[in-house]
């Protein structure tokens, strides 16, 4: 029998939006005249995006040392440009998610530091408002995936019971860690893996 499913749960990068690196990467090297190379240092290399993705910096001191890095200033206007600049949303994806029938309530479940909840409806646009309140990243609950503490702060944030959630991520690795927590969850890469999985449990 299929379970019930009232809510679906959606990692973003690779799954909502296509992300690159190189492309935020030649975005902040231009308006910061560094190398690229030292773009990739400074925000990778060193660390420093992982610890703000696992909330252990607040915005503040990340954009002052990212700033610092790159000997410029990066204000939150700027850093989520950069991220806007490295992504674009996932049409073949967003067009089943905005068939999901309005009972069905959604939301976002991303790796990423606390600007991204400022970020998300940029690069989504009309897309993003069946998620309207309802994105949640890492940075903000202090744990990144597959840590199942990050599921079980998500669903109580959320107000949500595993039983009834679905998470779709690219990462079987994460899929495995919602699992152990009771939470129906499967891989997704594109619109026809996801219509697959919705398709599965009822949803499509």
């Amino acid at each position: 029998m299929v379970p019930r499913i009232r809510h679906v749960l959606f990692d973003f990068d690779q799954v909502l939006a296509h992300y690159r690196h190189e492309r935020r990467i030649a975005y902040l090297a231009d308006a910061t005249g560094r190398t690229h190379a030292r773009v990739r240092e400074v925000l990778f290399t060193s660390g420093l995006e992982t610890v703000y993705d696992s909330g252990l910096l607040d915005t503040a001191t990340y954009l002052a040392r990212l700033g610092g890095g790159l000997g410029a200033s990066i204000d939150e206007e700027r850093w989520i440009a950069s991220r806007v600049a490295g992504s674009d949303a996932a049409r073949d994806v967003l067009v089943h998610v905005e068939a999901l029938a309005p009972e069905i309530t959604l939301g976002i479940l991303t790796n990423n530091g606390a600007l991204m909840a400022d970020a998300i409806p940029r690069i989504l646009g009309p897309g993003c408002c069946r998620f309207d309140g309802r994105i949640l990243s890492s940075g903000a609950l202090g744990v990144r995936k597959p840590d199942p503490a990050v599921f079980r702060r998500a669903l109580d944030r959320l107000g949500w019971q595993a039983g009834d959630t679905l998470f779709v991520d690219d990462s079987f690795a994460n899929v495995q860690a919602a699992r152990t927590l009771g939470i129906h969850a499967d891989t997704v890469k594109d619109g026809r893996s996801l219509r697959r999985v919705l398709k599965r449990h009822g949803l499509a």
